[in-house]
């Protein structure tokens, strides 16, 4: 759904207030617009998110991959059956064990990451025009951390820490 009007209302209304639809709209906007981006330098996006883990660790095999990045081990060898036929990435068998892939960017590969890259770095930069530096930095920090450790406990159904209960993002390391 491109260009999706704004809700109408408050911003203090339940739509702006539920942490799921407030993600769910970043995320669909974000999608609609980096979807044409890398779409450009003969990628998905998935193809990208994949061609990102690989470049940052060639040696991976496609079920370290699976789980770096999320996604089903299945779907994964469709993503990189679409990468490997655009010429973006190689398999080759790992030596320590003949059954296993290991996952390498091409040059071509490298140079279509780059360039889908500073594209996407250009719309996100779009996106966070109007935040000061110091919101962004605090926004990035705090996705960091949900998708760490909080979102696996939610997933597992675990309850929350009361503990260290803050309004503050994680301070940096």
């Amino acid at each position: 759904m491109a260009n999706a009007p704004a809700p109408e209302g408050p911003r203090g209304s339940g739509l702006h207030q539920d942490l799921h639809w407030l993600f769910a709209r970043l995320k669909q906007g974000l999608a609609t617009a980096e979807t044409a981006a890398v779409r450009e330098h003969g990628m998905t996006l998935w193809g990208y998110t994949v061609l990102v883990a690989v470049v940052e660790a060639p040696a991976r095999t496609q079920l370290a991959l699976a789980q770096a990045v999320s996604v089903d081990k299945s779907k994964l060898v469709l993503i990189l059956d679409e990468l490997e036929d655009a010429g973006l990435v190689r398999r080759r068998p790992d030596p320590a064990d003949r059954r296993a892939r290991i996952i390498e960017a091409t040059p071509e590969g490298d140079r279509a990451l780059k360039a889908a890259r500073a594209d996407i770095e250009t719309i996100e930069n779009q996106l966070l025009a109007d935040l000061a530096p110091s919101a962004r930095t605090a926004l990035q920090r705090a996705l960091q951390h949900l998708v760490g450790e909080p979102i696996v406990k939610v997933e597992d159904g675990q309850p929350p820490e009361t503990a260290c209960a803050t309004t503050e993002p994680p301070s940096p390391a």
